[in-house]
């Protein structure tokens, strides 16, 4: 008889999303950019093919999960991973990876003080040395597992391993112990698995020696109980029957149920517990050839047996294999996404260091040119402050320089005033020397005569020219100069005759100056423009002006 296993419940999970840097580069790669939601989905469809029997593909999806919550540090995922794994290699008949799994599960499960995955985990290691038929080991698993429940006051979790317990002490053929386990169980479990402790109840019984109570209750049970064939306990119920009929040597009876167990099972192993019971009944009713033949399809049930061992053995070592193969894979991979990534945040690092430093030459341009900006602003105020400065000055020279024009202008009025004045003197003089020269009787008077000569040799003297130029030049500094370098065969009556002419006298007014007439002044002007080479459309006075 089949001992019975406990799957466990998921707990619903809180799907909070946990982001990784989302890059272009590993946009299409399933393990660069995940989150539990996507963990939970790779783990559903792990069990999901594992209640296929396709435990290979269930196993490559638990390893998926398990890289992923292992780098993310999911407990919960990785417990979820670890115990469907042991459940998947327990299926495998692989009983050394399963018990690895459920008690790196287990640790899990006490680490984080996972009270009912513990018991979860607890059950099933029990059922592994069960299957072993290391029932010591069982016992004490179970016994702390319905313990831990009671302590805790789970209620959901008690029945199962007093089920367990009492299994293993019918086993045992140790009835008055398991009767206990199995009556307790009852009042907690329900379903497939009340079921099955009433089953073993009905056989507590039949080791307890009440053979009618266990044929009837077996009867009773396969009448009124419409779930015993779906759940694969009808065979149950039939070896039960014909182990009643056994005790009572009713041999017939009991090889009849015996083979309708035996039509109702075909795993090897409950064919060989059937096989072994037909032995026995031929052999205690006298048919030895029968007993025999039974004991022959023992052997080939044990044969079969061992076939399905080493096959499953094979299987498991190929699976692992290929496990192992994948997480190479896996491995590798992660391997190459790790080395892309360095590359990609080495390229990172390198553009933000570009980006940065150009930054930076930007800011210091700016800087530079702020800097300058300011420098030029402060020249150009400087310039302009400057420029005020020359303006200014040369405002003030301007304003200094017509101050000197107009003293010169002045002093040059004066200069012409006392010219005019000296010319209207002479002509007087001449008139009166004319006057006095036409009267002979004023000529005969000796002192008149006297004052006649001296008044015609003041008219010949050049003293008041002197004082003149003197005059002259205090006033127009350098210009007498000027003119003798810029023409040295000029006399000093023509510089004489140009000094009034820059005065800007007549030629009438110079005439009487000179004490000549105006027709010798207007040629001798001629003879002067000719001599200093100026042009005939160009005005003297213009031309000495610009001297």
């Amino acid at each position: 008889m089949r001992h019975f296993k406990n799957i466990g419940y998921k707990r619903p999970l809180l799907l909070v999303l946990c982001f990784f840097l989302c890059l272009p580069l590993w946009a299409n790669n399933n393990y660069d950019s995940y989150n539990k939601a996507t963990c939970d989905s790779i783990i559903h469809k792990g069990i999901k093919s594992s209640e296929k029997g396709n435990y290979i593909k269930a196993l490559e999806y638990f390893t998926v999960a398990r890289e992923m919550a292992v780098k993310e540090k999911w407990d919960q995922e990785i417990y979820s991973v670890l115990f469907n794994m042991g459940f998947a290699y327990y299926s495998m008949f692989d009983d050394g990876e399963a018990l690895k799994y459920f008690l790196d599960a287990y640790n899990i499960a006490i680490t984080q003080k996972w009270t009912v995955n513990e018991l979860e985990c607890l059950n099933n290691i029990a059922n592994l040395y069960t299957r072993e038929k290391m029932y010591d080991k069982a016992i004490e698993y179970y016994t702390k597992s319905s313990e831990k429940a009671v302590e805790e006051n789970i209620e959901s979790h008690i029945g199962l391993p007093l089920m367990n317990l009492g299994y293993i002490y019918n086993r045992l053929d140790q009835p008055e112990k398991a009767r206990p386990y199995l009556q307790q169980s009852i009042k907690l479990l329900e379903n497939d698995f009340l079921l099955s402790a009433k089953v073993l109840l009905l056989e507590n019984d039949l080791l307890l020696g009440d053979v009618l109570k266990a044929r009837k209750g077996a009867w009773d049970m396969y009448n009124e109980e419409p779930n015993v064939s779906e759940n694969g306990l009808e065979m149950f119920l039939w070896i039960i029957i014909s182990k009643t009929y056994f005790k009572e040597n009713q041999y017939a009876q009991a090889v009849s149920y015996a083979q309708r167990a035996l039509n109702s099972g075909s795993d090897p192993e409950y064919k060989k517990m059937i096989f072994k019971l037909m032995a026995d009944i031929y052999e205690k009713s006298g048919s030895y050839h029968n007993a025999l033949r039974y004991k022959d399809s023992i052997f080939e049930a044990e044969r079969k047996l061992n076939e399905r061992k080493n096959g499953r053995m094979f299987e498991n070592n190929r699976v692992k294999f290929e496990i192992q193969n994948y997480k190479n894979q896996l491995y590798a991979k992660e391997e190459k996404l790790s080395a892309e990534r360095k590359t990609f945040y080495a390229i990172i690092v390198i553009i933000c260091a570009v980006v940065v430093i150009l930054v930076l030459i930007f800011r210091q341009k700016k800087i530079i040119a702020e800097r300058n900006r300011n420098i030029t602003e402060l020249n150009l105020e400087k310039e302009k402050n400057h420029n005020l400065e020359l303006e200014r000055e040369v405002t003030k020279a301007l304003l200094e320089q017509e101050r000197l024009n107009d003293e010169i202008e002045a002093k040059n009025r004066k200069l012409s005033a006392k010219a005019l004045y000296l010319s209207d003197r002479n002509e007087i003089i001449e008139e009166i020397v004319a006057y006095l020269s036409k009267r002979p009787k004023l000529a005969k008077d000796q002192t008149l005569a006297n004052h006649v000569s001296s008044l015609k040799a003041y008219l010949r003297a050049d003293k008041e020219w002197d004082n003149f130029i003197k005059h002259f030049e205090e006033v127009n500094q350098g210009f007498l100069s000027r003119l003798k370098e810029q023409h040295p065969d000029l006399t000093v009556n023509d510089i004489r005759f140009i000094a009034y002419i820059y005065m800007n006298l007549s030629v009438k007014e110079i005439a009487t100056i000179l004490n000549i007439t105006i027709v010798a002044a207007k040629k001798r002007k001629e003879r002067l423009a000719a001599k200093m080479e100026i042009s005939k459309e160009v005005d003297i006075y213009a031309y000495i002006s610009g001297v």
